[in-house]
């Protein structure tokens, strides 16, 4: 028995289990990737997308970065798979979110940091409920499965608080609404994009009510490898991006 009938005759879950994933043929997807002042990682998480074994356009969109960032990205901007795009001022994620959506191509969307807090690898895990059309979004849960780093505890506990305001205002019951890994199908993304707003984290849960507010949109989440990055390392995320976040949630 080849390989293929063997897959053909595994259900979805059993597939997953033992780690069996397959692409169709043809299959694109956009990578989305908002930049700024990622020097120090943005030539490693490029490698990675690319070995994640997804064929993929990566949409770069340096947010006016004032490190090397855009002397790296000069040296990338030719290559087949990779757009760059660039902001004159900085404006935060959700900005330069809205502006890579804008040049998206692909079958499905994912939304990838150019840190290195979360693993492409996992692509293909998180791809496979919308490629067996058992949903049309994808979370990636920092706070399921059974391994996982331990968070600190009050950034855990507003986490927490924040995905609780945002299930109330949709009604989904997520676990983690402010994951980098959203994966959304293209012509699902497109309903909403025009009408996005957010320029910095509060992007997070807007685009979550408005996925949510469409008719007959399907949720799934899956657990993901995360490993957190100190402030001292460059992570971005102030106080103030929390409580506006809370806000985001009550307003949308």
């Amino acid at each position: 028995m080849t390989n293929d009938e063997l897959e053909s005759l595994l259900a979805p879950d059993v597939r997953q289990r033992l780690g069996i994933y397959s692409l169709p043929e043809g299959f694109r997807a956009s990578v989305v990737i908002p930049v700024y002042n990622e020097s120090a990682t943005l030539h490693v998480i490029l490698e990675r997308v690319r070995a994640s074994g997804v064929p993929c356009e990566m949409i770069l969109v340096d947010d006016a970065s004032t490190d090397d960032t855009p002397q790296i990205l000069e040296r990338w901007q030719n290559e087949p798979d990779i757009v760059v795009l660039r902001h004159e001022t900085n404006r935060g994620k959700g900005a330069a979110l809205r502006t890579g959506f804008g040049h998206v191509s692909g079958d499905i969307v994912i939304i990838q940091d150019a840190d290195l807090e979360y693993d492409p690898s996992q692509y293909k895990t998180l791809l496979q409920p919308i490629l067996e059309n058992r949903a049309d979004v994808v979370y990636g849960s920092r706070f399921l499965g059974a391994e996982r780093s331990v968070p600190k505890f009050w950034h855990h506990t507003a986490n927490r608080l924040i995905t609780a305001l945002s299930n109330l205002r949709t009604n989904l019951k997520l676990t983690d609404v402010e994951t980098c890994y959203k994966i959304v199908r293209r012509t699902v993304l497109e309903q909403v994009a025009e009408h996005l707003r957010e320029n910095r984290f509060g992007i997070e849960l807007e685009l979550t009510a408005r996925l949510a507010r469409l008719p007959g949109i399907r949720f799934y989440e899956l657990p993901i490898r995360y490993t957190a990055r100190t402030y001292a390392a460059g992570k971005k995320i102030r106080l103030r991006d929390g409580f506006h976040a809370i806000w985001c949630a009550l307003r949308y």
